[in-house]
């Protein structure tokens, strides 16, 4: 049965000096280059325009890495509701550029029925979650 990672995270309140711990999903997606787009892909992202970031956050994404093998992009999110996040950036002009913008270089997401919003991967394990 397919289920997003969710771990248990230390989540700072910020000028306040306690600690709390929520749940975040961590997950993974994969997604494809157009071909001959993988250097240009690459320095779209030395720096991604920080409005978008700011959006992200906003959303509930506190952080997503990619790594890339060839024109295979692997994403690695953390995210309160990735679900609710993907509605809220649904709809916000910024990530709608963003997307519009990005869609020159790559072909599209890999989709999966099981996994969230239709687009993660399928989690297998995860080192620290073995307890033996």
């Amino acid at each position: 049965m397919y289920r997003p990672t969710r771990i248990l995270e230390p989540r700072s309140t910020g000028a306040v000096a306690s600690v709390f711990c929520s749940f975040v999903t961590r997950l993974a997606l994969h997604s494809r280059l157009i071909p001959g787009t993988e250097e240009a892909y690459e320095i779209e992202h030395a720096r991604v325009w920080p409005e978008l970031i700011t959006v992200m956050r906003a959303a509930g994404i506190s952080d997503w890495s990619i790594w890339r093998s060839g024109r295979d992009l692997f994403h690695l999110v953390v995210s309160d509701d990735f679900e609710a996040a993907v509605a809220q950036l649904k709809n916000d002009p910024v990530d709608q550029r963003w997307q519009q913008h990005m869609s020159q270089f790559v072909e599209g997401f890999a989709q999966n029925p099981e996994g969230v919003a239709g687009q993660s991967l399928r989690h297998v394990w995860t080192m620290s979650e073995q307890t033996d």
